[in-house]
């Protein structure tokens, strides 16, 4: 037997099961790529190497009806499979092919195989360096060369791979044989559903044609170009040409836990693979990348916190100026005492502050605070409030019961068991929910964002805080968001609601890291004997952006600005999408506005407004938070971009085109529910 060309096969598959009778141009995979095989004219003779596993006597059932030969073997050393049966069928040379190559040119197969004959090399593929679509590849060697490698090759990869060793071992003359043109960015082989689907889809172009060459695929390819983003999340990032961004992404996920300090800033919350991550500028609203690409910011501008732009000059400036003096030296820093006093002269129903530099601290020092004040442990709250164990406590008895508090799939692990059931969820506007949590437990204390993603109705709050009062309950208000985006101070002097104790955060340092306390003196001062102290909170980076933030806030009116900003773009972004009928529910204060696609592929098509809007320079999800920086110039280009993918969603709804095969990464999740 001169050439012996061996499929390996079987049903085991992890990703896509029983693969190989999965069905392409109404025939099972292993059948179509037999039937190609047989248009080879340097095969001459092909043989299934298959396991000798009950599951894949199936395969055997149609090699039968076939009469195609067979060999059964192990199922894990698929290199003792491959030697046995060469040496089986008496093979001279042995072409190693996978059946999972369905779309296999057979001319390719040749050209491959008369190279190696006239090179009179040990060992040659066209997949060496890459350059063929995944798909396409194959091997070819003699049976000198698979026997040495069979009594050599020891390590479990080289058993279950067959050539590694080959490849690797230095004792074999090599032959790569390149495509005239790299295309080991289109992916044709089978291993996920999507591959499949592509596989089939490619055949209806080539109107179902059994003889097509790989020229054929990549003129459907250049011609149609879109149906083959159908599978292009299963690319491998290192073909996929990664920005430098992702690069950067995928090391830090080998030395930092979880990426980075945040779960919202991974790319998989707005595209993996294509975000760019790491920004190496930013000025106003404008970012710039490792690529030195520049984005107008339609997206988290710093997940909320640069209400003034990036880079603020005036802040900036101040904050440098004064640290040319230090930083941090064993006294404390007149600064503190500054911004403390400013803030409760914005707040006056407030004697006191403590600060923090973030604001999951800021919510678990409050949380200390009223705890040593009313001296009862319970807590009713409603709303995000950061990642302590305090919060995550109340996942203890139902890890569903934050679901709807923002972000779903916090999961509990690590937190003490004996926390369980000291805090208790209710939900906004429902205030009746809240008071049967008093009843069966107790409270003494509420804690509640004054409002997120929908406005209070019928007196929410203000019930709220005449019922904490009747009761003795001490009211918290996590204000890390909300504050100083709608008024100069917390967003619940616009309700006319005075709480016990609040948080402010985020938009506070424009960008540095300043989180406040604030509360009455009564309940401040009854922490004093609950130790509640950290070596970086008086740092005096945080105080002097506080100040210089707070002076020109108020001197540009900037809550008013990004409102005003808000409001302009919630009257467009309704108008577009009543323009191209395209379905969506608006939410949240007007500076920090989201929306939600009313469809069942509401991720898919935030998934593809984030991919398209990045072709056009523009950072963009399903949620804006405004800064000073954004102009009504900006927004309109923000919104001829929109229209023109809203135009694709309405065309995706309606079933005219395939959402799935204009997606070009992988579609974006909550990384809270998939940390790995």
């Amino acid at each position: 037997m001169k050439f012996l060309a061996i499929i390996q096969a079987r049903l085991g598959s992890s990703r896509l099961p029983g693969k190989v009778l999965k069905k392409i141009n109404n025939k099972t995979i292993l059948e179509f790529l037999i039937d190609r095989l047989k248009l080879s004219k340097k095969i001459d003779k092909i043989v299934i190497a298959t396991t000798s596993s009950i599951k894949d006597k199936k395969i055997l059932k149609i090699l039968k009806q076939k009469k195609i030969s067979y060999y059964t073997g192990s199922e894990k050393n698929v290199l003792q499979r491959y030697y046995r049966c060469a040496k089986k069928f008496n093979a001279k040379n042995i072409i190693r092919i996978t059946s999972d190559c369905p779309l296999l040119d057979y001319r390719i197969v040749d050209k491959v195989v008369t190279k190696f004959e006239k090179s009179k090399v040990d060992y040659a593929s066209n997949s060496l360096k890459l350059s063929y679509p995944d798909g396409m590849d194959f091997e070819v060697f003699n049976f000198k060369t698979l026997k040495e490698t069979f009594l050599n090759a020891k390590s479990k990869h080289d058993q279950e791979h067959v050539c590694p060793y080959m490849r690797r071992s230095k004792k074999f003359k090599l032959l790569n044989i390149p495509y005239k043109k790299n295309y080991s960015f289109l992916r044709l082989t089978v291993d996920h559903q999507d591959d499949l689907t592509l596989c089939n889809r490619i055949m209806e172009k080539l109107d179902n044609k059994s003889s097509f060459s790989l020229e054929d695929i990549i003129s459907v390819y250049k011609n149609n170009k879109f149906i083959f983003n159908i599978n292009k999340k299963h690319i491998h990032p290192k073909i996929l040409k990664l920005n430098k961004g992702q690069v950067l992404w995928n090391r830090a996920k080998k030395s930092i836990l979880g990426g980075n300090m945040i779960l919202s800033k991974r790319p998989e919350v707005f595209l993996p693979n294509g975000w760019p991550t790491y920004y190496k500028k930013s000025k106003g609203c404008n970012i710039w990348d490792f690529d030195n690409k520049k984005y107008f910011d339609f997206s988290t501008m710093g997940l909320g916190t640069n209400t003034l732009g990036y880079a603020n000059s005036e802040i900036d400036n101040y904050v440098i100026k004064n640290l040319k003096n230090g930083n941090m030296t064993s006294l404390n820093s007149k600064e503190e005492i500054t911004l403390a006093e400013k803030l409760i002269e914005i707040h006056k129903w407030s004697d006191m502050a403590k600060f923090t530099r973030s604001g999951g601290e800021a919510n678990a020092v409050s949380i200390r605070i009223a705890r040593a004040a009313c001296n009862n442990d319970k807590i009713a709250i409603c709303g995000y409030h950061g990642w302590h164990d305090w919060y995550l406590s109340a996942n203890l008895a139902n890890t569903n019961k934050l679901n709807q508090h923002i972000i779903p799939g916090l999961n509990p692990s690590g937190v003490p068991k004996a926390l369980k059931n000291l805090v208790f969820v209710f939900n906004y506007n429902d205030f009746e929910g809240l008071k049967k949590i008093y009843d069966q437990h107790k409270i003494g204390i509420i804690k509640m964002e004054v409002t997120r993603n929908i406005k209070p109705k019928n007196n929410f709050l203000k019930k709220i805080r005449k019922f904490a009062t009747d009761k003795g309950i001490i009211l918290i208000f996590d204000e890390c968001t909300t504050g100083f985006r709608e008024t100069f101070g917390g967003i619940h002097k616009l309700y006319d609601v005075e709480p016990d104790m609040a948080m402010f955060g985020k938009a506070l340092g424009n960008g540095y890291a300043i989180n406040a306390i604030l509360g009455k003196k009564e309940i401040m001062q009854a922490a004093n004997n609950s130790f509640i102290s950290s070596t970086f909170w008086s740092e005096k980076v945080g105080f002097l952006a506080g100040i210089k933030t707070l002076e020109v806030m108020k001197k540009l009116r900037s809550w008013k600005i990004i409102s005003d900003l808000g409001l302009l773009y919630r009257k467009k972004l309704k108008k577009c999408a009543e323009t191209n009928k395209i379905k969506i529910e608006i939410e949240g204060i007007p500076s920090l506005t989201g929306f939600t696609f009313l469809s069942i592929n509401h991720q898919k098509y935030k998934t593809f407004l984030t991919q398209e809007m990045l072709k056009r320079k523009i950072l963009a999800y399903n949620r804006v938070y405004f800064s000073v920086s954004h102009t009504e110039k900006m927004i309109n280009y923000y919104f001829e971009n929109l229209s023109e993918i809203f135009k694709l969603i309405y065309d995706f709804e309606t079933g005219k085109k395939n959402v799935d095969e204009y997606l070009e990464y992988p579609v974006s999740f909550n990384p809270f529910m998939r940390l790995n």
